[in-house]
């Protein structure tokens, strides 16, 4: 994963709740009720995500995939090598 991505994706989803919430924050109504400006600026900006940031979002989640599968590969025992270390265990206590 490039972690250009994954901050590009963050800034965005940030500016895509920061920008509605200071708007509403202009109008008397939510200067009191800030709470509320807040929940109405979150639906805002997961609206604004889910329309338009769909590619970021795509390139974050591959890279991740992309990063674990790698690592888990790497991890990962094969099955003939747990049995050759078996044969080999095996033929040494025969001797």
């Amino acid at each position: 994963m490039k972690a250009r991505s994954a901050i590009l994706y963050t800034v965005l989803r940030l500016l895509a709740f920061i920008v509605p919430f200071a708007i509403l924050m202009l109008f008397p109504v939510f200067q009191e009720l800030y709470w509320l400006a807040a929940i109405f600026a979150a639906l805002i900006g997961l609206s604004l995500s889910l329309l338009f940031l769909r590619r970021p979002l795509d390139d974050v989640s591959t890279g991740l995939s992309y990063r674990r599968e790698r690592r888990r590969k790497a991890d990962r025992v094969s099955d003939e090598d747990i049995e050759d270390a078996a044969a080999d265990a095996a033929g040494d206590e025969d001797r």
